[in-house]
């Protein structure tokens, strides 16, 4: 009887650590399936900040209204320019901001002030830029 005992305690021991296996790797997929998922946020991804949105320019002009010829001084501070920037008057030409022969470089303080005469009869929409970062647009009225 010996003999007939150990082969079936054998096949009993192999089919109880069989069992175990298969229910502790059920019970792991079981578990690993119960973990809450995070809610979905309803928060936008905030863009990462790129140069030009890092940056910025303000501008005033002492005159709204001109005569053609006339000088018309352009100031405002910048942020986030090194000083010695170039900025560069712009005008608007058909839908394209096209550059003016008008430019100055940032100062200490990262302030600027640029002079410049306007030509050109009509209304002008004017805008100061230093590459991709360009000021809110400003109206002179040319006569």
């Amino acid at each position: 009887m010996h003999r007939i005992h150990r082969p079936v305690s054998r096949v009993l021991a192999a089919g109880a650590l069989s069992l175990a296996l298969l229910s502790a790797g059920t019970a792991g997929s079981f578990a690993a399936q119960a973990k809450p998922s995070p809610a979905p946020s309803s928060a936008k991804p905030k863009p990462s900040p790129s140069k030009s949105t890092m940056s910025s320019i303000s501008v005033k002009t002492n005159k709204t209204a001109v005569k053609a010829g006339d000088k018309v001084i352009f100031t405002g501070r910048t942020q986030g320019l090194k000083i010695g920037t170039p900025l560069v008057l712009q005008h608007e030409n058909h839908g394209k901001w096209v550059p003016l022969r008008a430019s100055v470089k940032v100062k200490n303080g990262s302030a600027y002030a640029l002079t410049s005469k306007i030509n050109t009869k009509g209304t002008e929409h004017l805008r100061i830029a230093a590459g991709k970062t360009h000021s809110p647009t400003v109206t002179v009225k040319v006569n």
